[in-house]
């Protein structure tokens, strides 16, 4: 089973940006247990939800051709908790990408204002990991993260096509 951390795209513009929301709710199950009787939502998926947001901006940037994953946090730095009931805006950028790696830079939004700044490095590994050899099919842009970006064909119909912070 594959964890989606974020519910749907705001926003996409290929190969420059994408805006994505998470809604964090009590019916998560991890937030039963971190932290009991003060749920929070872990640093740590907060930041996947952003690699998530990014990296599927990095891999259709490419046509989906190459097996995109997180390489290296650069940085992450906190400003606040997320909370159930909270709704958080991932906002990426990719900042380069060639035949190896992508670096992209992250805000993610709570409420009008910057909650994190993210920086994450992808590698693309079909062109950068000497020589080993993968799976031809892509393990990573499975049908589950291609129909996230189908809801911003969704959104677009309706007219919402823009988001604010």
């Amino acid at each position: 089973m594959r964890w989606i951390w974020i519910d749907r795209f705001e926003k996409f513009e290929s190969g420059k940006e994408a805006w994505a929301i998470k809604n964090i709710t009590l019916a998560e199950e991890h937030l039963g247990d971190h932290f009991p009787g003060y749920p929070v939502m872990p640093a740590s998926l907060i930041i996947e939800g952003m690699a998530q947001t990014a990296g599927i901006l990095v891999g259709e940037a490419r046509g989906f051709k190459e097996k995109v994953i997180l390489a290296k946090i650069g940085r992450a730095k906190f400003f606040d908790q997320g909370l159930p009931g909270d709704q958080l805006k991932f906002q990426a950028q990719i900042i380069s990408i060639d035949d190896a790696f992508a670096r992209t830079e992250g805000k993610v939004w709570k409420n009008g204002k910057v909650f994190a700044e993210i920086e994450i490095l992808f590698s693309h590994i079909d062109q950068n990991l000497g020589g080993r050899k993968f799976p031809k099919e892509n393990f990573v842009f499975t049908d589950q993260f291609r129909q996230l970006l189908r809801s911003i064909e969704l959104t677009a119909n309706k007219g919402q096509s823009e988001v604010s912070a």
